[in-house]
């Protein structure tokens, strides 16, 4: 009977942030405009809209719905997937504090 020896993997840890870790620039924008794209594919989701509907609810060409519900979420401004969550019916509360060491200094929380 032979015993094998099991390899290690070897790995590293992540920010918590995939765009940092990428090196990407602007990799905080990044992942808050990912963060609030998917909260507003969520939303979308769970009301079962046709792409139609919700070209008309979110005042955007279809095209551009088709991009949203795709994950293609750096093609919107923060500012325009702000807009949507407004023209969703929620609440966009900004909340500015000190940064400290360690933190990502764009966070995005949401209520349940």
């Amino acid at each position: 009977m032979s015993t094998k020896r099991r390899k290690s993997i070897e790995f590293e840890e992540g920010s918590g942030n995939i765009f940092a870790d990428l090196g990407l620039v602007d990799a905080g924008e990044r992942y808050t405009r990912a963060q609030i794209g998917v909260h507003v594919f969520t939303i979308l989701k769970d009301r079962k809209l046709k792409q139609r509907e919700i070209s008309g609810v979110l005042g955007i060409a279809q095209s551009d719905v088709s991009h949203l519900m795709n994950g293609h979420f750096s093609r919107f401004t923060t500012d325009k997937l702000l807009d949507f969550l407004k023209r969703l019916g929620q609440k966009v509360k900004i909340e500015v504090s000190p940064h400290h060491k360690r933190e990502p200094y764009q966070l995005v929380t949401f209520a349940s």
